[in-house]
């Protein structure tokens, strides 16, 4: 139940943020970074951060370290593919990789079931 809570917390924060457009314009590229990485996406490449603005690389790749580390807790993998969201590798070659994947995986698969 308290899993589920804080995954329920993280995404009406996420929901409540900026958007990651807003936030080039003010210069939060940390922040840029930090939604990308929370949310389980890829890394951007540079000319992706370009498109947003004038990036600045650094701060970037440090919000977006934060944010991966955050999504990484294989204690919220399995809420995370229970809610349909597609995996996309981002946590291959962290400590906690493989177990993340199997209890992604098994939310997945369940989530897959009821439709």
């Amino acid at each position: 139940m308290r899993k589920v809570l804080v995954v329920a917390l993280l995404t009406i924060l996420a929901g409540c943020a900026s958007s990651v457009e807003e936030l080039a314009k003010s210069g939060d590229w940390y922040q840029v970074g930090y939604q990308d990485g929370v949310s389980g996406h890829t890394e951007r490449s540079i000319s992706d951060l370009v498109k947003l603005g004038e990036a600045n690389q650094a701060d970037y790749d440090q919000g977006y370290l934060t944010g991966v580390k955050e999504y990484c807790n294989p204690n919220f993998a399995y809420q995370i593919g229970l809610s349909g969201q597609y995996y996309e590798g981002v946590c291959e070659g962290t400590e906690d990789a493989q177990q993340f994947r199997m209890e992604w995986q098994r939310g997945w698969a369940e989530s897959q079931n009821n439709y």
